[in-house]
């Protein structure tokens, strides 16, 4: 199976065969995928250099021209190092582009903390405007990426991973799936978090709804997961337990679920990546269980919070 940069590369190669307005902007990272796509169209494929701030500053002056910018490299380079690019040069001018990245929370432990971005869907999150998509296999960020391009002159982040499930969704651009149903509350699955979670929770009598476009936040899709639960319940009084699993900063959409559920008695619990720095090397699955985040702890965290 090819990785979500390789589907990522392969893909975005062909629509630039096919879209004379489409653009890649790189900053050395992820350059080889481009080769050929490079001697084919020259103007459109443009390598800034290990120069992230300029990576956002060509995007948004392409943008404004009339392109549709792609843009790539580390979840670091792409939305920490050039925030204040991508909030002027895109949000302050009114212009929209598709930003891909990879290496996000744990991806590649071995490059350190310079090269892990736990924080980066949350720190996007205070601008106004963005879709997010958080795929959790090949085949989805292909979806993912077909719809991000297509989306007009909207900003889209599309947020890649080397942590993959093993088998892809049927799912919908901004749309949770139901995976399984339940009573005893509901578990939201982002992305790659989705075997772990189905993993954890086997045996548990709890709806999972499998989330890989986190921003607009799907609260239809929780509400009525929410209150099929609690209506199942006897003498529940209608008040619905429920538990976020990101593979990024914990608690990182806590907010936008209770803003779903304002109006009826819930609890959230938001699972992901903790502010404390975890200083070790080592593998993803090393990483997922020194987080809490490996299916063992997940059931002992879920279950703990349950009524």
């Amino acid at each position: 199976m090819d990785t979500m940069r390789e589907r990522f590369a392969s893909v975005v190669s062909r629509l630039l065969d096919d879209d004379p307005r489409l653009a890649i902007v790189l900053a050395e990272i992820g350059k080889d995928g481009f080769t050929d796509a490079a001697g084919a169209h020259p103007d459109r494929v443009i390598n800034v250099g290990i120069r992230e701030q300029l990576l956002v500053g060509v995007g948004g002056e392409l943008a404004l021209t009339g392109m549709r910018p792609i843009l790539h490299t580390f979840a670091s380079f792409l939305v920490e190092r050039p925030f204040e690019q991508v909030k002027l040069d895109f949000g302050h001018q009114g212009v929209g582009g598709v930003l891909v990245s990879a290496a996000g929370s744990y991806d590649w432990p071995a490059g350190g903390y310079t090269h892990m971005a736990p924080g980066d869907v949350a720190l996007l999150d205070t601008l106004d405007g963005w879709t997010i998509h958080v795929p959790g296999h090949p085949d989805e960020a292909e979806t993912l990426l077909r719809d991000a391009v297509a989306a007009g002159d909207d900003s889209v982040y599309v947020r890649l991973s080397a942590h993959t499930n093993s088998a892809p969704r049927d799912i919908a651009p901004g749309r949770f799936l139901t995976v399984r149903e339940g009573r005893g509350g509901v578990v939201i699955a982002v992305g790659p978090m989705l075997d772990g979670v189905l993993a954890a929770v086997e045996g548990l009598d709890m709806t999972v709804l499998y989330a890989t476009t986190v921003r607009p936040f799907d609260g239809r899709t929780l509400r009525a997961a929410a209150g099929a639960g609690a209506a199942a319940r006897a003498g529940a009084a209608g008040a619905v337990d429920v538990v976020l699993v990101e593979p990024y900063l914990a608690g990182t959409s806590t907010a936008a679920a209770n803003d779903a559920l304002a109006d009826r008695p819930h609890r959230v619990l938001g699972l992901g990546i903790p502010r404390r720095e975890l200083r070790r090397y080592g593998t993803i699955d090393e990483h997922l269980a020194g987080r809490g985040l490996d299916p063992a702890s997940l059931r002992q965290r879920i279950s703990g919070f349950l009524r």
